[in-house]
């Protein structure tokens, strides 16, 4: 069964910066899609950013555009989502989450499209 570990969030002040990960064991990444999602309290979990294996595709919710950037070392197997310019509307529970990639050009930017889950890391952006 594939672990996901998240780490990197914190509490940073708005226009501030955080680097999340998300580690993998004890297979590497580089067959899965990867998600990042957040959560905020009393709101539906919603894709911040995605990535194919190859990273030759990510995407990003408007939201954020501009703002994250989503990266990938399958050496490593870690997935990064580097936030700048962070906002109190950006404050939830952030996810990472896999999928074994069947097809690179479909955008899995739903949370029913992944089977494998971290527990999540929380950021909070104090204005």
């Amino acid at each position: 069964q594939l672990q996901l570990v998240e780490s990197g969030g914190g509490l940073v002040q708005s226009g501030g910066s955080l680097r999340l990960s998300c580690t993998a064991s004890p297979f590497t990444l580089e067959w899965y899609y990867i998600g990042w999602f957040h959560q905020a309290p009393g709101k539906e979990r919603e894709m911040v950013s995605c990535i194919n294996n190859s990273a030759g595709a990510a995407y990003y919710a408007d939201s954020v555009k501009g703002r994250f950037t989503i990266s990938r070392d399958n050496a490593k197997s870690t997935v990064y989502l580097q936030m700048n310019n962070l906002k109190p509307e950006d404050t939830a529970v952030y996810y990472c989450a896999a999928e074994i990639q069947t097809d690179p050009s479909i955008v899995h930017s739903r949370s029913v499209m992944y089977d494998h889950w971290g527990q999540g890391t929380q950021v909070t952006v104090s204005s």
